[in-house]
């Protein structure tokens, strides 16, 4: 049986009166050890659903339990939960252990034990012969980690962590995703991340909550989000895909034949969607799809004719556009470097492996 140390019940979170709802009807479990991202666009209700957790807004109805204790009218500094903001909100008078030593000291914590309890922080995020240094003396990735270890300090039930990577360029961001991860796998601490970005997302977590519109779409660990998305909005969000408009056919049971809008037929996985004569989305990854210079007859069964309208060399892989029937395009990605493209113009094919094409509603 799973150890549920965080569970919302039916949580709403609404501002003003008569105010849309930032959060609606959010019911969501948290396993102890677990890491857990909330995904999704600016004003999906992600970062507000921290924040209740964390005390800093108070929920509509509903109720939040923490170890099975319903914390949703407890204030913040009673939860002993450790958060790590964008802004790393370090104190720039204080040196960096008593920037991580903070939380022991309001905890009424004596020095000897404090100072063993900041030197083994500061050691797990890997700043030794850091502590005498101030915040503005560090790097924003080193801020970030004084920040980490300041939410680990107390050994907190739960870490909150609201964008802590935003700031930071790009090889950096990178370095403290598998950071933070790495960091989470040694302690086996509880840790809810929220993040609009996907790839940040499949990188730490051990699940996946996507928010859209105050709700969760579909909770998921990162492999079978990504590969068995629950709607065209999970499709849409978490990666790159081709969603093709179209309108079923024939269908049995959760396999279907439907007929693109710009004319091909394909056949598809039926995962949320209506029956015969129902509007669709056919959803196919790009990297999913194999193209050739060759006609569609000679690429076998299933291959589609197409032409190549642009190909985009972006280092590892080439991003190419193909058009299909009338009008249609179909995004494509393959590695760099294996075969010869197709001819700008020329004649083309593209095909996609059985069960690698999925439809949905277009009900978005």
């Amino acid at each position: 049986m799973t150890d549920t140390l965080v569970r919302f019940e039916g949580v709403r979170k609404t501002y003003g009166t008569g105010g849309a709802a930032a959060v609606v009807g959010l019911d969501l479990d948290i396993a102890r050890g677990e890491l857990m991202t909330l995904l999704g666009p600016s004003g999906s209700g992600k970062t507000t659903t921290l924040m209740m957790l964390a005390g800093f807004e108070m929920p509509s109805a509903g109720r939040i339990l923490l170890e099975g204790r319903d914390i949703a009218h407890t204030a913040p500094h009673r939860r002993g939960i450790g958060v790590v903001f964008q802004s790393y909100a370090l104190f720039p008078h204080m040196t960096v252990a008593e920037n991580v030593g903070f939380p022991l000291s309001v905890r009424g914590v004596g020095r000897a034990d404090r100072d063993a309890r900041v030197a083994k922080a500061l050691a797990m995020v890997r700043l030794d012969g850091y502590a005498d240094r101030r915040p503005l003396q560090l790097s924003g990735g080193q801020q970030q980690r004084v920040a980490l270890a300041r939410a680990l300090v107390f050994e907190p039930p739960i870490v909150l962590l609201d964008e802590p990577l935003g700031a930071l360029d790009k090889a950096l961001r990178e370095e403290m995703q598998l950071e933070i991860r790495h960091i989470h796998q040694r302690l086996g601490v509880t840790m809810m991340y929220v993040t609009h970005d996907q790839a940040e997302a499949l990188t730490l977590s051990d699940r996946i909550a996507v928010f859209e519109g105050g709700r969760i779409r579909q909770v998921a660990d990162p492999k079978r989000l990504y590969d068995r998305p629950a709607d065209a909005f999970v499709a849409g969000f978490v990666g790159e895909n081709n969603l093709l408009p179209g309108m079923i056919e024939a269908r049995d049971g959760e396999d279907c034949t439907v007929r693109l809008r710009c004319g091909p037929v394909v056949e598809a996985q039926a995962v949320d969607c209506g029956g015969v004569g129902q509007s669709c989305l056919v959803a196919i990854r790009p990297e999913r799809i194999a193209v050739a210079g060759v006609t569609a007859s000679d690429l076998g069964e299933g291959a589609l004719p197409a032409t190549l309208q642009e190909a985009i060399f972006l280092g590892d892989y080439v991003r190419l556009r193909l058009s299909v029937g009338d009008g249609g395009d179909i995004l494509v990605k393959r590695p760099a470097g294996i075969g010869a493209l197709p001819e700008p113009g020329g004649p083309a094919a593209i095909a996609w492996p059985e069960g690698a094409a999925f439809a949905f509603s277009d009900a978005v």
